[in-house]
């Protein structure tokens, strides 16, 4: 009875979209977290009877065969990019990006990884880093007599300097573009590595060329809905059940036949 093994297939798959929903709701509070959706595909079919042959030997055609579907399976777990909240947090080192790109970071590696968290701090150095440590490409470097950081819409960096009149000019931020920004690998701690996937990365001026601009004193907040997230999860939860259902009907119709005398 192959109702067993659909039914299971069923279950392993909204036991993942729970999963899914629930990274989502777990990540609420996250900077820059952008929620995924998990997709699914039906598997192959038997064909107990082919549409398009012949019924008869005058040439008649069969309208609509007979196929019986073998279950589902997960086709993909997409991130949906569209834009957070701006939380307002009147802290001059955190910066939101408006619209499309990326903060390039270097890891400790020496690779590349790209964060849309742009939660800034200052190393001993100077220099301008995430909270974990990694800088921020191309490094700015934040003098110790600094008294005021302001970050333009196009993220040119100024400091007041004691003693002088004019801003002083001490670096330029820039944001990073892919074509499918789907295809990021994320790595944990709010970094993604680009993949074949995602297309080589394209570097820019903020606010140039249909790049995003940035916003100083803000985080960009998660663009997950809470209400949202929890239908889904409702719905994902009866889908579990009705595939439970399915087991215990074809588990007791099995018991049937093999009592028969």
């Amino acid at each position: 009875m192959q109702s067993l093994s659909i039914a299971a297939t069923g279950m392993m798959a909204q036991q993942l979209n729970v999963e899914v929903i629930s990274n989502n709701i777990a990540n609420m509070s996250t900077s820059g977290f952008k929620r995924q959706r998990a997709e699914f595909q039906d598997l192959l079919y038997q064909n107990l009877r082919r549409v398009g042959t012949n019924s008869s030997d005058a040439g008649t055609i069969v309208p609509a065969g007979v196929q019986v579907g073998l279950g589902v399976k997960t086709a993909s777990v997409n991130r949906i990019m569209t834009q957070g909240n701006m939380d307002n947090t009147e802290n001059k080192l955190d910066v939101a990006i408006q619209g499309r790109g990326y903060f390039r970071v270097e890891l400790p590696s020496g690779e590349d990884a790209y964060t849309r968290a742009g939660s800034f701090q200052i190393s001993p150095d100077g220099q301008l880093v995430t909270a974990d440590g990694y800088t921020l490409a191309p490094g700015i470097n934040i003098p110790p007599e600094a008294t005021d950081i302001t970050i333009s819409r196009d993220g040119q960096v100024q400091v007041m300097i004691p003693g002088q009149t004019d801003a002083q000019v001490v670096g330029q931020m820039e944001l990073t573009t892919f074509s499918n920004d789907a295809g990021l690998d994320p790595l944990g701690d709010n970094l993604f590595a680009e993949t074949a996937a995602s297309g080589a990365p394209t570097v820019g001026i903020p606010a140039n060329n249909g790049i995003g601009s940035v916003l100083q004193g803000f985080l960009e907040t998660s663009n997950v809905n809470a209400v949202s997230e929890i239908t889904s999860l409702i719905t994902a939860q009866r889908a579990y059940e009705m595939n439970a259902k399915v087991i215990t009907a074809s588990d007791e119709m099995m018991s049937v036949t093999s009592n028969i005398k």
